[in-house]
């Protein structure tokens, strides 16, 4: 599985119901998180590595309504800080 990272902006006052259609059904879905700044949204989505990113994006992300634009991060690596 490879991560990607998708900032989505949402019409005006649908940010949070944007939010709970995408955790009900889009089963990539890992996190997401309200943010500030430009974009409303955070979306962290693991995919099997053959599918394809841009097929995704605007099928299952683009697609929820509510949603006017999004910006996507393909992720190389994943680094962890050591606990203790």
């Amino acid at each position: 599985m490879r991560a990607i990272f998708v900032l989505i902006k949402c019409e005006m006052g649908r940010a949070y119901q944007v939010a709970r259609e995408m955790a009900d059904s889009i089963e990539e879905l890992s996190e997401m998180h309200s943010v500030s700044g430009q974009y409303d949204l955070l979306g962290k989505f693991y995919l099997e590595p053959d599918r394809d990113i841009g097929l995704f994006v605007v099928e299952c992300v683009q697609s929820v309504a509510g949603v006017k634009d999004t910006y996507t991060i393909q992720t190389f690596n994943a680094f962890s800080g050591r606990a203790g």
